[in-house]
């Protein structure tokens, strides 16, 4: 389960964010490719754009798959 503690900086503000157990194995970037991006230099994802709308299924949809439960919702 993604910890807020651990979130990596560039998330965006808002309740998605993606965390330090990040594989970077490229299922959110493809699933929700508005809202995730990967930091090249790190080899991780992170949220760089909150999902709106239909954006918001996606991002559910991601957290959901996500391998190794990097990604969190914290509900705002």
């Amino acid at each position: 389960m993604a910890d807020v503690a651990n979130k990596y900086e560039e998330n965006v503000p808002g309740k998605y964010y993606v965390d330090n157990q990040c594989i970077d194995c490229d299922l959110c970037r493809e699933t929700a490719p508005n809202n995730f991006k990967r930091n090249e230099d790190g080899g991780y994802t992170y949220v760089f754009n909150q999902p709106t709308g239909d954006e918001e299924a996606r991002c559910k949809e991601a957290q959901e798959g996500c391998p190794v439960e990097a990604i969190g919702n914290d509900g705002e």
